[in-house]
């Protein structure tokens, strides 16, 4: 048994092995053969050495169509319709081509040897490029872009072979999306809601689809290749620049791997390849290119299976690649319009929302702003004045419940607001009212736990809601307010608050909540908001003890809490939108000396740092 210590004190152990997880990590891309004729915003199917390109941009929409050898390209029969940003998915010999622009509902079969026009899907759409999964006989595509109308597809069609079935929605309208799988297993990944781009995942089970785990990077106009289990997502774009970076999903997180040599965009992929061979083919660096780069991982790796640490056989070495939060270090981010205290976030980095709460002149407001990662804008208010509130969710699907609209009980309100990233509609009431609790969740799926009752004693009070109406389900062990928490249903986590300064932290397995460390400082009303990370990765930030508020900040790591690096500003009741504890955002909050309502921001982002150390 090998055994190592890094730096600061975390063992690894080789206990157990995960082959396909290793394999990928230790993956790696190379330069392949160039198409004929560079392009972007085409199709792609087949493996790495068997693959076929078609359709795209060239400058117009093309109609070209190539096949692959693993070496070379070579023009075969064109499709009947040129077009771009079409889905397409299958082998070098049995592919599917389906919409794009401009507003096709056109689909084509290729059997080898010619392109066949076959049955119309029942809505036009654009913008679906590489949203698709399946065969000839049993494919799936999903969401898009309406024009003229200008607004993202929801839409799901299924097909048999020789007709397409609108089937169950998307829980997020998206286009210029990614994803693989089949036609009752798949992944939609990523894309633009036509705000900016999004890291949110939904997985499809043959009738319905489902929010998991969000990529790592908001981007749109990328590729993707593998299976729901086991996928890798490459490239695309950001709201301020064309990415490199691969991440791989393993059924249920993601993880950065090898960066593709060029940050490229919109690429035509092998669909039918896998997380370990696959291929991608042209794109846009900004501009259009016909290079080819591969993907391969070695089967010569073991993955460990505390941390990320990967063992190579054959150079005998250890290799480790982990963020390093310890680090990382916040930075500042635009400041918001209005100063406000005792409000909330929903979202994550580069795409959240800070929402009502109480300003500068201690009134209570009902002003939403949104951030993009640089700037805040104001937007749509919310239908009541609120503080003290829960939340959560992601920007385009967030939910607000329950808090406080004066200082009395009868202004207690228990009503549930969802959403859109536009809009806020009013969806249900909590069971018990209450304030300065915590939630955390998607829209779809959310918990709210603690808080204040009417009359103003803390509760242990835990709610669950399925998108429409509130469930009670087991107690905290602690009442407590003024806390912090997130996760999800099955994976939640409520830490600090009060009353006094509150330590203890607890976790929610789905069944039950069990007392766990406690918090390095005690605190109550830390950063609070919403995103979507699970109980195992998440920050606190802030808040007051005894004797003012705190700048410290402490990371969970599914059993401890770490102190890392400080925050700039020392508030509290401010707002926190995480990701995972690897991507955070503060923002908000009060200063008590002087008395100060902060519009401050400031952004947190840990880097992946590689680590290798040889066997003994």
């Amino acid at each position: 048994m090998a055994t190592y210590a890094k730096e600061k004190g975390f063992t690894v152990q080789t206990l157990s092995t995960d082959t396909a997880a290793s394999q990928v990590a230790g993956g790696s891309w190379a330069s392949g053969g160039n198409m004929n004729t560079a392009r972007e915003e085409g199709g792609g199917a087949g493996t790495q050495t068997a693959g076929l390109a078609f359709g795209g941009n060239t400058g117009s929409d093309s109609a070209l169509n190539e096949s692959y050898n693993g070496s070379s390209w070579t023009e075969v029969a064109d499709l009947n319709d040129a077009r771009k940003n079409a889905s397409g998915f299958g082998t070098q010999t049995a592919a599917l081509l389906a919409g794009g622009n401009p507003n096709s509902a056109n689909t084509e079969t290729w059997d080898n040897s010619s392109w066949t026009e076959v049955g119309d899907l029942n809505t036009g759409r654009e913008n679906i490029l590489n949203a698709g999964a399946g065969t000839t006989t049993a494919g799936l595509v999903w969401g898009g872009y309406d024009d003229p109308a200008g607004t993202g597809r929801d839409i799901t069609e299924s097909w048999n072979g020789s007709a397409w079935t609108e089937v169950g929605d998307l829980n997020s309208e998206r286009y210029d999306c990614s994803g693989n799988g089949t036609s009752t297993a798949a992944l939609a990944v990523s894309g633009t809601d036509g705000a900016a781009p999004v890291s949110s995942v939904e997985s499809w089970n043959g009738s319905a689809w489902t929010e998991v785990a969000e990529a790592n990077t908001p981007r749109s106009g990328t590729t993707s290749t593998g299976t729901y289990t086991s996928l890798i997502l490459v490239g695309g774009a950001t709201n301020t620049a064309t990415v490199a970076n691969t991440e791989y999903y393993d059924g249920s997180s993601w993880t950065e791997v090898s960066d593709i040599s060029t940050a490229t965009r919109d690429q035509m992929p092998s669909k039918a390849g896998t997380s370990s061979l696959a291929f991608v083919a042209g794109g846009s660096q900004p501009t259009r290119v016909a290079t080819t780069e591969e993907w391969t991982a070695p089967s010569t790796f073991t993955k460990i299976q505390e941390g990320q640490l990967f063992f190579n056989s054959t150079s005998n070495a250890f290799k480790v690649t982990e963020f390093d939060i310890a680090e990382a270090t916040w930075s500042s981010g635009g400041s918001l319009n209005d100063g406000r205290t005792s409000f909330t976030g929903i979202g994550v980095q580069t795409a959240v929302v800070a929402v009502s709460g109480q300003d500068g002149s201690t009134s209570l407001i009902d002003s939403v702003e949104e951030y993009n990662g640089t700037a805040w804008t104001e937007v749509n208010d919310t239908p009541v004045t609120l503080k003290y509130f829960a939340a959560g969710g992601i920007l385009t699907a967030g939910w607000v419940a329950a808090g406080v609209s004066a200082w009395n009980a009868a202004s207690f309100n228990a009503e549930t607001y969802h959403y859109d990233g536009t809009n806020w509609t009013d969806s249900g009431n909590v069971n018990t009212n209450r304030y300065v609790g915590y939630g955390g969740g998607p829209q779809t799926a959310a918990f709210f736990a603690a808080g204040n009752n009417t009359s103003f004693a803390a509760v242990a009070n835990h709610e669950q809601y399925n998108g429409s109406s509130w469930t009670e389900t087991t107690d905290l062990n602690t009442a407590r307010n003024n806390t912090f928490g997130n996760g999800t249903q099955v994976d939640g986590i409520i830490a600090g608050g009060s009353p006094g300064y509150l330590g203890n932290t607890e976790v929610w397995n789905g069944s039950t909540w069990t007392e766990t460390t406690d918090l390095n400082t005690a605190r109550a009303v830390p950063g609070a908001g919403g995103g979507t990370a699970p109980g195992s990765s998440v920050l606190v930030a802030g808040g007051a003890t005894s004797p003012g508020n705190q700048n410290n900040v402490e990371a969970w790591n599914g059993s401890t809490w770490t102190e890392i690096n400080n925050l700039a500003a020392t508030n509290s009741s401010n707002a926190l939108g995480i990701s995972n504890a690897t991507s955070a955002i503060t923002f908000g909050g009060f200063a008590p000396s002087p008395s100060t309502f902060a519009t401050v921001t400031e952004e947190f982002t840990a880097d992946l740092v590689n680590f290798t150390i040889t066997s003994s």
